[in-house]
């Protein structure tokens, strides 16, 4: 394939982005480096495994610390009166003495209580909910790295439309200029014609229009160019009044198997089954509120406080361990939650199954899409064959004078449209077989 220097030159003031031309892999790495859509679900994978980190987390103790620190001025006594107390024998029995009892008056005040201490808890069963926790935490991480994939994707076959479009625009331009220079020749030799009289005034004017037509029709390209410069400026994250320079080479496409149909490699696809599954768990988290939990805890601290009859009551380390065990009983929110997370499930399974349904219309509409482009291109090279060869036996009978004039510059307008058919025809075909990878999931440039 002849390689094509695209100068693109703005009026504005502006430094070269690069000094060897672009190629479209090049355009695509500068892409996907720029853009934001990429940033952001690079963002969104990194939140992802942190959530999925921090539900795994759930599986393990806890350790905390406490501490307790309270003032209460609440006090009192407690007192027992003293006199004469029957003496019981070793049978239980009475035995008839009596003892004297002196009788206890002791007062008791709270002032400052306060302790601390560590707590471990560790959770044995809590009705499901840390396993769909974290299965809910790994389908998240999941569902964020297949969307960076659709969003790179995107991005690729964005700049690829970008980067055909101005090699588009370039070909466009050089038909136009080919077919200006034929119509320039012819000019010069219909003008010495006028002026030695073989040729009618008429016959001049006939060509200044196609010139004319010519001219604008060089314009055009000239805008053309421009236009999809800046586009793909835009989509490489570059300003808009860079000059860049690309070599118009686009990937050959070439294909010898049945175009298929599967859509189980598409990102989408991916994310459809991901989002499925993640409410299947969300069910499954909703129905372990209906679930007995159990868990245990242990605690070790120290506790300083309660004065009784002048001494302290508590006043040492302790250790405290145990079971903690809830099982629910009755909440009707609870079961409303588990009965609506159910039949979003349900919902989510009937969408999932429409939405497969129009990605397999759409793969299939985009292989027949490329199959109709490949034969169109072939039609176009036989045609732009066929013209060249009209133009050349048109050119020769003019030249000996068995042609008019008229008819010549018709066989340069369809050489022309020829022409501009093929550029078309190439591009599309080449477009075509990015959006068939695209629908299928195989991106691959």
């Amino acid at each position: 394939m002849r390689r094509l220097y695209i100068l693109f030159v703005l009026f504005l003031p502006s430094v070269a982005f690069a000094q060897t031309p672009l190629s479209l892999e090049d355009c695509i790495v500068i892409a996907k480096e720029h853009n934001k859509r990429i940033s952001a679900a690079d963002f969104q994978m990194q939140s992802a495994k942190y959530e999925r980190r921090a539900t795994f987390a759930n599986f393990l103790p806890t350790l905390s610390a406490e501490g307790l620190g309270v003032y209460s001025t609440a006090k009192g006594e407690f007192g027992v009166e003293g006199g004469l107390l029957p003496v019981v024998g070793a049978d239980g029995m009475p035995t008839g003495a009596e003892a004297y009892f002196p009788g206890i008056n002791l007062d008791y005040e709270i002032g400052w209580l306060y302790g601390a201490g560590v707590k471990l808890q560790q959770p044995i069963f809590m009705g499901g909910k840390v396993i769909a926790g974290y299965k809910m935490g790994r389908i998240g991480e999941a569902i964020a790295l297949q969307n960076r994939r659709l969003t790179e994707t995107e991005v690729i076959v964005e700049t690829a439309r970008a980067y055909a479009n101005v090699v588009q625009a370039a070909e466009m331009q050089q038909v136009a200029a080919s077919y200006h220079t034929l119509l320039s020749e012819l000019m010069r030799s219909v003008e010495k014609a006028y002026e030695r009289g073989v040729k009618s005034r008429n016959d001049v004017l006939k060509v200044e229009v196609k010139l004319d037509e010519s001219r604008l029709n060089l314009r055009r390209s000239e805008n053309a160019i421009r236009l999809a410069t800046m586009n793909l400026c835009h989509y490489i994250g570059r300003p808009l009044t860079d000059t860049i320079e690309v070599n118009g080479e686009l990937p050959s496409v070439n294909y010898s198997f049945a175009l298929s149909t599967d859509i189980s490699a598409r990102p989408e696809v991916q994310m459809l089954a991901h989002k499925s599954e993640l409410m299947h768990q969300k069910s499954n988290m909703a129905r372990a509120e209906l679930m007995p939990q159990i868990g245990l805890v242990g605690q070790y601290g120290y506790l300083n406080g309660v004065k009784f009859g002048g001494e302290k009551l508590l006043d040492d380390w302790n250790f405290a361990a145990g079971v903690q065990v809830s099982i629910p009983i009755f909440n009707l929110g609870a079961h409303s939650r588990y009965r609506s997370a159910k039949m979003q499930y349900q919902q989510t399974k009937v969408e999932e199954e429409a939405t497969l349904e129009l990605l397999t219309l759409e793969a299939t509409q985009a292989a027949n899409k490329l199959d109709e482009s490949a034969l169109e291109y072939s039609l176009a090279e036989r045609g732009v064959a066929s013209a060249a060869e009209n133009l050349r036996v048109s050119g020769r009978q003019y030249e000996a004078g068995v042609e008019t004039l008229s008819d010549y510059l018709e066989a340069q307008a369809l050489w022309q449209q020829a022409n501009q058919t093929l550029v078309e025809a190439r591009i599309n075909h080449f477009l075509r077989w990015i959006e068939y990878r695209k629908a299928i999931g195989a991106i691959e440039l």
